[in-house]
């Protein structure tokens, strides 16, 4: 079969052959459809993510660990759980039985890749018990989930929606995609820190959807420490992604006297909830009302797509 393969930590996958997979017992060969290509699956491949050692433990490999495919009979699946050296970036993988949900028939595979980036935007509301009508601040909001994140708090109901980014020219598209305010994080850190307070306005934040973690988010945790004695109104953070660094440093004010809230993307999630989740979005999809933005490209150009700078905001979906 033709696949990406990538021969050494930091490298570039090249398409290549390699040998078939062959199922063993409790195992089905996946004809791969589609793959999202993301940031954590680049950081593996280079050895800087905490789960390198685990996928880098031999090579050659095919990288990315999940994507859209077909059993045998052609029903079409999400798949993960893979064996390795056998990642998903091929025309063929295989996986343990059981090891993949039914997608619908009438959604894109393309598009269904990407929907896991639409279900960690659902936090706001496992995580942090959103209700309609609050304040929603998307940290990140330029990125692939991170816009996402923004049409899901507008479908939920979000009052108000602030979001953040580096770039002025995608701040604008996101605001055209529903944010009623956008802040440039490629400021001084005291231009940042206003920035946030002049956002918040009198309500403030109840709930922070995070894709940075790093400076923006340790000068916003710095900012909602009240200036004077104040009964701290809740703002519940949903930590998510690190994209602006993997460590902050936390005042202890910024927690005892803020009103602030953290919690990780996964707090509330159990399979009834993920179902529930997982559902709400395929509606929306299906009605047309959370739209997706990806970039196809054959596997054929895989060296030459794992390399792009230029997608802004758009998802990279291999389809083998």
């Amino acid at each position: 079969m033709k696949a990406a393969v990538l021969h050494e930590a930091g490298g570039i996958p090249r398409y290549e052959d390699f040998p078939d997979p062959v199922a063993g017992d409790g195992e089905v060969i996946i004809e791969v459809k589609a793959v999202a290509v993301e940031n954590v699956d680049k950081a593996i491949a280079a050895g800087t993510h905490y789960a390198g050692e685990k996928y880098l433990g031999r090579f050659p490999v095919i990288p990315a660990f999940d994507g859209i495919g077909a059993l045998p009979d052609g029903t079409l699946v999400g798949f993960g759980d893979i064996r390795l050296p056998y990642g998903a970036l091929a025309e063929k993988a295989v996986v343990p039985k059981g090891s993949y949900v039914p997608i619908p028939d009438d959604v894109d595979p393309a598009v269904a890749t990407v929907m896991a980036s639409a279900i960690t935007a659902m936090s706001m509301k496992a995580a942090a018990g959103f209700v309609p009508g609050e304040t929603v601040l998307v940290q990140g909001a330029t990125g692939v989930a991170g816009r996402l994140a923004v049409k899901v708090a507008r479908l939920l109901g979000a009052g108000r929606i602030v979001a953040t980014g580096r770039d002025d020219d995608q701040l604008r598209q996101v605001q055209a995609m529903g944010a009623d305010t956008v802040i440039n994080t490629a400021v001084s850190d005291e231009a940042l820190a206003q920035a946030y307070l002049d956002a918040k306005g009198d309500g403030g934040y109840d709930v922070v959807v995070d894709y940075l973690w790093g400076r923006p988010s340790e000068i916003l945790l710095r900012a909602l420490v009240p200036r004077s004695f104040a009964f701290g109104k809740p703002t519940r953070v949903v930590q998510i992604g690190e994209s602006a660094g993997s460590e902050l440093a936390l005042a202890a004010s910024s927690l005892r006297t803020s009103g602030v809230e953290i919690y990780g993307a996964a707090k509330g999630l159990d399979p009834q909830t993920m179902e529930e989740l997982y559902q709400q979005i395929v509606t929306w999809t299906r009605s047309g009302e959370l739209t997706f933005d990806v970039e196809k490209v054959p596997l054929s150009d895989i060296e030459t797509a794992w390399q792009r700078t230029d997608l802004k905001g758009r998802r990279l979906v291999v389809m083998p």
